[in-house]
């Protein structure tokens, strides 16, 4: 389909189709809308009764409606829909807002209209907008094609994209209370056509918009999301509100990582790549999109409080190291000044508490050395109605030092009666205040998400063109020659697993170290692998497995068996391993009974012990999406307990796989805790990049896993030891 998206955002003229002189009907209020905001274009509208409406002529049919018009807005009952589509692509309109709802939101027959709607607009190239949408309004243009309720935003900075059409009249009205405008606001309802994704880079490109919001309900392509976010977020921040965050999708499971990756943590690996700043409700979106618009990103995460409280300075202490932010460490020249500044009582370190005697001198003067040491990014300040001063007062005198100055900087205004003066003051000047130090800490930790993001927008994968793709081709090709289709399928979809050993000469072909593997079908070849990797050595000791794919958690059934030296330790090791699969009940299928010996008894997996060393696990699933997705976090058997877990989109970036390790207690612990000596985390760092490189070159993979990954000591490497792998 063609492009026709100016058609929307910069109409020259406009149909309304259903306008109506009832001043009870949305034709009514869309007609008036259109009329009362000056539109700079032409204004027409259709209904076949005739007559006229504000002062224009209604026509009866789109066909006589005059020159210029190229966009429509459709509010008739839905099943006249498909036909007006018709009479606007004869008469050359290539933009539809189709307003009216009963399409796939009312069930199956309304999903069939609206396909239906959707074949006509694809016969011409023609874009739809909607249908069961609000319409969209940009105040630049004074354009306003819905039928909400007057007044309609006020001019500003901030964008809005939403899936409901029901949040946008809240919006608007929530807006003039919050003290920021709108430079546009869309509403896509059912999206059978344009989209989110659709509308970024337009609206990114608008000089009035400063910061684009979008509230989602879900996403219908997420890898072009993410490329046309990230493209976006080069020019404005974008910050979203995803809802639905508990409803996970299903997807077969063969492997932990299966089982904890789930939608929300691919939401937030898809937008932390794309730049895309996720906030947790409406509030918050717009708390932040008020500092993203206003103030420049900080640059550091450092932060100066100041206060005239010392509990709120301390409640802002908490709050900034919730968001991921630290109280900066004043140097001695400002702490100096401050005292010369204060009364003796108040307390010059970081958060400076002035006491509650401080005036508008007092917060403006040491405002300013705040904002002048060079240790501090950010400056929040936080103001309880003064006792001897009015809040107005004092924030009338800030507002020069803080627009004379790039750092950022945030006011806690506390209460409600008497600070509604501040209030106005700082919302005039473009000056975000928020009522608690919570909801100010959040905003400054968003502007420092900004600015880490412009900081490595440019960053590219990280690919090693050392690994052996071609080797890796090659073990895929036969494993599909080899395996049966659904053979070891313990999910919802069939799939092909990997053998164990095929498993490790796939992470080997890409540079990830693995421990020795060798499949014995008798006690006789458990013992000859054995000799062959050392049996006999001191101190080499060796692991019995059982080999079945049917067998997802062997150490479930005592299927692993360590520390075995010697001959008859390996073959007493092989016959019990047997008995005890013999004597394990595979979890039932629907289509198959269970059986007392797994069908897929392949014998043992002989392998060395391994050095000792931390346990982490890597592992990879399959998105549907966004793509392949990388998991780090603890590893053993404690995985699914600890849920101590990062995820990342493949392939990654060389500072996305040190921020998932930094966001573990497994990857902090690699640089050494207590007892613990620090572990090859270099060495972790190189397997998750392969692993991510190895899932974006392979499609076919749709799960694969090393749990553990034996992390040696600093410098001497890690180890695969466990693997599984699945094909799709």
């Amino acid at each position: 389909m063609s492009d026709h998206l100016d058609c929307f955002l910069a109409p020259k003229g406009i149909v309304v189709v259903g306008a109506s002189s009832d001043s009870s009907k949305l034709g009514y209020s869309l007609a008036r809308n259109l009329v009362q905001t000056d539109f700079n274009g032409a204004v027409h509208f259709v209904n076949p009764r005739g007559g006229s409406l504000l002062g224009k002529q209604i026509y009866t049919q789109i066909a006589l409606v005059p020159d210029p018009v190229d966009l429509a807005v459709l509010l008739i009952p839905a099943p006249a829909v498909p036909a007006a589509l018709e009479d606007c692509q004869n008469r050359g309109i290539q933009a539809v807002i189709i307003s009216s709802g009963g399409f796939r939101e009312t069930g199956p027959e309304g999903a069939a209209l609206e396909d239906r709607c959707l074949q006509i607009a694809r016969r011409s190239g023609m874009r739809l907008m909607g249908p069961n949408c609000v319409g969209l309004i940009d105040t630049t243009q004074r354009l306003n094609a819905t039928f909400l309720q007057p007044p309609g935003p006020k001019p500003g900075g901030i964008a809005f994209l939403s899936h409901s059409g029901a949040i946008c009249a809240a919006i608007i009205d929530w807006s003039f209370g919050q003290g920021f405008g709108m430079s546009r606001l869309i509403s896509l309802g059912n999206e059978a056509d344009v989209n989110e994704t659709d509308l970024l880079q337009s609206v990114a490109a608008d000089p009035m918009t400063r910061v684009i919001t979008l509230y989602l309900e879900g996403l219908s392509d997420g890898r072009r999301f993410i490329a046309e976010a990230a493209q976006a977020a080069r020019r404005k921040p974008l910050v979203a509100l995803k809802v639905g965050r508990f409803a996970s999708g299903r997807r077969a499971v063969a492997s932990h990582t299966g089982a904890l990756a789930g939608q929300e943590h691919a939401f937030n690996a898809a937008f932390k790549r794309a730049g895309v700043i996720r906030a947790n409700t409406a509030e918050e979106m717009f708390d932040w999109a008020r500092a993203l618009a206003w103030l420049r990103p900080l640059a550091g995460r450092q932060i100066g409080v100041l206060t005239s409280a010392g509990g709120p300075g301390v409640t802002a202490a908490d709050a900034l190291e919730a968001n991921g932010l630290r109280l900066a460490d004043l140097d001695r020249a400002t702490q100096g000044a401050l005292q010369a500044a204060l009364p003796p009582a108040a307390s010059v370190r970081n958060p400076v508490d002035m006491l509650a005697s401080a005036g508008p001198e007092q917060f403006s003067g040491c405002l300013q050395l705040l904002l002048a040491d060079p240790a501090v990014d950010g400056v929040m300040v936080i103001l309880p109605p003064p006792p001897a001063s009015s809040a107005g007062a004092i924030a009338k005198a800030m507002i020069p030092v803080i627009q004379n100055q790039t750092k950022p900087v945030v006011v806690a205004l506390m209460g409600d009666r008497l600070i509604q003066e501040a209030i106005e003051h700082l919302q005039t000047a473009h000056i975000p205040e928020y009522r608690f130090p919570e909801r100010a800490a959040a905003a400054l930790a968003a502007l420092a998400q900004r600015h880490e993001f412009l900081s490595r927008a440019d960053e590219e994968p990280e690919l090693d063109p050392g690994v052996n793709r071609a080797l890796a081709d090659q073990i895929l090709q036969t494993a599909y020659e080899t395996a049966s289709p659904g053979e070891s399928s313990r999910g919802e979809q069939s799939s092909m697993m990997l053998a164990p050993d095929q498993v490790v000469r796939l992470l080997q072909a890409y540079a990830i170290p693995c421990a020795p593997l060798e499949l014995a079908a008798s006690a006789n070849q458990a013992v000859l692998a054995a000799r062959a990797q050392g049996l006999g050595q001191p101190g080499r000791r060796f692991v019995l497995k059982i080999a079945s794919p049917d067998l997802v958690h062997k150490s479930d059934i005592g299927g692993v068996l360590l520390n075995l030296d010697s001959e008859e330790s390996i073959r007493a090791g092989f016959d019990l391993l047997l008995e005890r699969a013999r004597q394990a009940q595979p979890e039932a299928e629907p289509e198959r009974k269970p059986q007392a010996v797994p069908p897929n008894l392949l014998g043992v997996y002989v392998q060395p012990m391994a050095p000792s060393g931390q346990e982490v696990i890597l592992g990879m699933v399959r998105d549907p999406q966004f793509g392949p997705m990388v998991m780090f976090g603890s590893g053993g058997i404690e995985v699914e307990g600890l849920k101590d877990l990062a995820f990342g989109l493949a392939p990654l970036t060389r500072r996305e796989a040190v921020e998932m390790l930094a966001q573990t207690w497994a990857g902090n612990k690699l640089n050494g805790f207590r007892s613990i000596p620090p572990a090859d985390r270099e060495a972790v760092i190189t397997a998750l990049l392969h692993l991510a490189q190895l899932a974006h070159d392979f499609p076919q993979i749709a799960e694969i896993e090393i749990n553990p990954l034996r992390v040696l000591p600093a410098g001497q490497g890690a180890l695969a030891i466990d693997g599984r792998a699945r094909l799709g």
